[in-house]
């Protein structure tokens, strides 16, 4: 069914996220620590481009999250929660992507990190 507005497009993409908060462990664990390394770029005056770069880290684990989120609810839906190889593999490589996205949000909180306590001491 299509979308009447572009608002009732937003309404519906804001209950995705609402409803992956509600119902998804790891997403509410992610969007915490999203929230607590903004509070830090914040409270360490991280520069522009850096915070671009934190900023993109936490949006893209974030997304792979919901993306990942989507595709166990359609594997489940489709098999009916049967573990069917082609299902374990479609939930394996979903839950691969989240991976590759947080080990680069790691990559990049320490090299922001590792910036900022070498701008303290003057490395």
């Amino acid at each position: 069914m299509k979308n009447r507005s572009w608002l009732e497009s937003f309404g519906h993409a804001f209950d995705g996220i609402w409803n992956t908060l509600k119902s998804e462990r790891n997403f509410r664990i992610q969007f915490f620590f999203g929230i607590i390394a903004v509070i830090g770029c914040i409270i360490f005056r991280v520069d522009t481009w850096q915070f671009v770069l934190v900023a993109f880290a936490i949006f893209f684990v974030l997304a792979m999250e919901l993306v990942n989120t989507a595709v166990e609810a359609l594997t489940d839906l489709y098999t009916g929660g049967e573990l069917h190889p082609l299902a374990k593999r479609a939930k394996d490589c979903a839950a691969a992507a989240v991976l590759l996205a947080s080990v680069f949000a790691i990559i990049v909180g320490v090299v922001v990190a590792i910036s900022i306590i070498c701008g303290f001491l003057s490395c």
